[in-house]
C-alpha cells in the first residue's frame, strides 16, 4: 500500500513539473501559447481567419463589406522573410481610396505593442505607394514606402510601442486622453492608397515581439555601421566622415602645408614671356 502511494506521489510531482515546463517554455512551440495569450486583438486584413505559428488567432477582417477593398493579389507570390505557414498574412490586404482604420478596444492599463504587417506585391519601385499611420491622432509612422524599405514581395513589420496609464495614451513622446478605444488609421497620401495586410495588439515590450527572418539585402557590415556612428553629427560637430580603411591610421606629425596652395608664379611666368615676345614684335610690324 505504501509503495502504491509513493508511486502516486511521484506521478503527481512529475505531472506538476511537466505543466510548469510547458508553461515556461510555451509548449513545444518556443513560447507560442504564452505569446498568444498576450495578444488582445488580431485581424487578417482582407482575408479569412488564421492561426499563425506563434498561436496568434487572427480574426477575419471585420471591415469586409463596410469600407475599402480586400485584395488577394499577393497569393500568387511567395513572400520573403515569412514562414510558409504565415505567408497568407502578407498576401492578402485591405486598401482604401481614402483614410481608413480599425478600432481596438483596450480596457486595461499597461504597456502594449502594435504590430502591423505589410508586403508590397504590386508596385515594383519606390514612391508609388506612400502613406502615414496614426494612432488616436498621433502620427506613429511617417511616409511609409514599403518597397523602399524592403523591396517587392517581402514581409515587413512596423512595430509601435505605447502605454496606457491613468486614462492617458503615451506614444513616441506624445500624450493624449484615452477612452478605452485605440484608433489605428492608415492615412491617404499623395502616392496611391493606404493599406495594411494584418495587424495585432499585444501586451508587452519590444523584446516580446517575434522577429521576421533576416533580410540579406538590408544587412550592413559592422564596419559600415561603425563608420556611420563615427560620422553622426558631422555638420554640427565639425567632424568629417572617416573613409574605409583609415580609421586606425596614425598621423606621423602635423599636416604639412601645400607649397603650391598660394604660389601662382608658375602660372604667371608663361604669360609674362608671351607679353615680352609679343610687344617687340608688334612694334617692329608697326614700323614696317
Amino acid at each position: 500500500m505504501q509503495r502504491v502511494t509513493a508511486q502516486l506521489v511521484v506521478a503527481a510531482v512529475l505531472s506538476l513539473l511537466s505543466e510548469r515546463c510547458w508553461a515556461d517554455g510555451g509548449g513545444g512551440g518556443g513560447g507560442g501559447p504564452v505569446l498568444a495569450e498576450r495578444v488582445i486583438w488580431a485581424v487578417n486584413a482582407g482575408g479569412e481567419a488564421h492561426v499563425d505559428v506563434h498561436g496568434i488567432h487572427f480574426k477575419k477582417d471585420p471591415l469586409e463589406g463596410k469600407i475599402g477593398k480586400a485584395s488577394d493579389y499577393g497569393v500568387r507570390l511567395p513572400i520573403l522573410r515569412s514562414s510558409p505557414e504565415d505567408q497568407i498574412l502578407y498576401q492578402t490586404e485591405r486598401y482604401n481610396e481614402d483614410t481608413f482604420g480599425y478600432d481596438v478596444p483596450i480596457r486595461e492599463e499597461g504597456d502594449y505593442i502594435l504590430v502591423m504587417k505589410y508586403a508590397e506585391v504590386y508596385f515594383a519601385q519606390s514612391q508609388q505607394k506612400v502613406f502615414d499611420v496614426r494612432l488616436n491622432g498621433h502620427v506613429v509612422v511617417k511616409d511609409l514606402d514599403i518597397f523602399d524599405r524592403v523591396g517587392h514581395s517581402t514581409a515587413h513589420d512596423e512595430i509601435v510601442p505605447f502605454s496606457i496609464r491613468r486614462g492617458k495614451l503615451s506614444v513616441q513622446g506624445e500624450v493624449s486622453t484615452f477612452n478605452s478605444k485605440l484608433a489605428v488609421e492608415f492615412v491617404k497620401g499623395y502616392y496611391d492608397n493606404p493599406k495594411v495586410c494584418a495587424l495585432y495588439v499585444m501586451k508587452g515590450t519590444l523584446e516580446d515581439v517575434p522577429k521576421l527572418q533576416p533580410h540579406p539585402g538590408l544587412e550592413k557590415p559592422e564596419e559600415e555601421e561603425e563608420e556611420e556612428e563615427d560620422s553622426e553629427g558631422g555638420e554640427e560637430s565639425g567632424r568629417k566622415k572617416v573613409p574605409p580603411g583609415s580609421k586606425n591610421r596614425v598621423q606621423s606629425g602635423p599636416r604639412t602645408p601645400n607649397p603650391y596652395a598660394a604660389d601662382n608664379s608658375s602660372l604667371m611666368f608663361p604669360i609674362l614671356v608671351a607679353f615680352g615676345v609679343f610687344i617687340p614684335t608688334l612694334f617692329c610690324l608697326c614700323r614696317l
